[in-house]
């Protein structure tokens, strides 16, 4: 039987190319998404991937979601934390408002999902998760403490979360990806986008299958000793 994997945020950009990618590999994927019900209809009747609506900042959402994905779908053995929200201002702009935003979705995200399937990965003695931090986590970025923060944590979060899992076959692993071309980085201004590609020794931007590939690898059987690592795919913008 086809392993259950969870993707948050999995129906646009990145998250995207890890469902349909997980869902090449053979695994039985669902996505969440926060709020484009058309988008998320759109993405379903294309890939057939079927999505649920629930903010991963809200842990009572995330709880009621996962009962009903494990009900009507079965038990989730893989987990991506995919989801991310940027609210970027400099220190002297940022509000509180903006700061918890971001930590609570991109972060506390991490926690809300990981706990709640951590039982079910437990008992069955196997689970894969995959938490999606960011460059600007390990090398930090003007203009986006929020942000750096929670990407930050994320890799923290992943090494100690690790340690619990290894006696249960359970591994929890990270990837940083770099510059992305999404909508997102396309929206920059061209001449800030030319001077992002330029320092990229590779020369471009990443793509999302990139990411999604690394995705694959890492929630596969066959990658049952690498558990508490950071996998950075950033063209070799930051080799840390």
């Amino acid at each position: 039987m086809a392993r259950v994997a969870l993707v948050t945020g999995g129906q646009r950009g990145i998250g995207a190319a890890i469902s349909e990618h997980l869902q090449r590999a053979g695994r039985t994927v669902v996505a969440s998404y926060a709020g484009n019900d058309a988008a998320a209809q759109a993405f379903t009747e294309q890939t057939g991937i079927r999505c649920y609506k629930f903010d991963v900042a809200d842990y009572e959402q995330c709880a009621a979601a996962v009962k009903q994905i494990e009900a009507e779908v079965g038990r989730i053995e893989i987990l991506v934390n995919n989801a991310g929200i940027t609210r970027d201002a400099t220190m002297n702009k940022l509000s509180r408002d903006a700061w918890d935003a971001v930590i609570d979705t991109n972060l506390g995200s991490c926690f809300n999902l990981s706990k709640l399937t951590w039982d079910g990965m437990r008992a069955g003695k196997f689970g894969r998760i995959v938490n999606i931090g960011s460059v600007n986590g390990q090398a930090g970025q003007y203009g986006q403490v929020n942000y750096a923060a929670a990407k930050s944590g994320i890799h923290g979060f992943t090494k100690a979360l690790a340690q619990e899992g290894a006696r249960y076959n359970i591994t929890v692993n990270a990837i940083a990806p770099g510059y992305v071309d999404t909508d997102m980085v396309r929206a920059v201004p061209e001449e800030v986008l030319q001077k992002i590609i330029g320092r990229i020794p590779v020369g471009r931007l990443g793509r999302a299958e990139d990411i999604a590939r690394g995705v694959v690898f890492l929630t596969s059987d066959e990658s049952d000793f690498i558990t508490g690592s950071t996998l950075s795919i950033n063209g070799g913008q930051h080799m840390y």
